[in-house]
């Protein structure tokens, strides 16, 4: 049973086939008051979408089985999900991926080495307390 403490606080999903890219958003995510699942892969995150139904999703683009883009695509196709906003984390910096991403409906896009100041306000924008 969650305490009153944990059912306030705001949810998110890390996906990213990284473990060390999880642990450190993890940690800096959970030191600013959320709530954090983690997902090493797309299948992980739809498994988890059900349990967790958080209030942002941070997607890696590369991953294997799924992209980040298939997967923000079928995300915002699903009416149980749409509305959870999906912030891209990732090593592609090119214009052209992030212009995709943009397009598969993701809030943001954040190109690693991420700008964590700037990645906590987004959040704070996105899932207000």
């Amino acid at each position: 049973m969650a305490t009153v403490e944990q059912a306030l606080l705001r949810k998110i999903v890390i996906v990213d086939d990284d473990r060390g890219t999880r642990e450190r958003l993890t940690t800096l995510l959970e030191q600013s008051g959320w709530q954090v699942a983690q997902a090493p892969s797309g299948l992980r995150l739809v498994a988890l979408l059900e349990v967790e139904h958080p209030d942002v999703i941070l997607l890696d683009v590369a991953m294997s089985w799924i992209s980040g883009f298939e997967l923000c695509r079928a995300i915002k196709a699903n009416p149980n999900y749409r509305e959870i906003p999906v912030v891209f984390i990732s090593g592609r910096s090119a214009p052209s991926d992030i212009e995709t991403g943009m397009s598969c409906g993701a809030a943001d896009y954040f190109v690693k080495p991420i700008d964590t100041q700037r990645l906590l306000e987004r959040l704070r924008e996105l899932s207000p307390e």
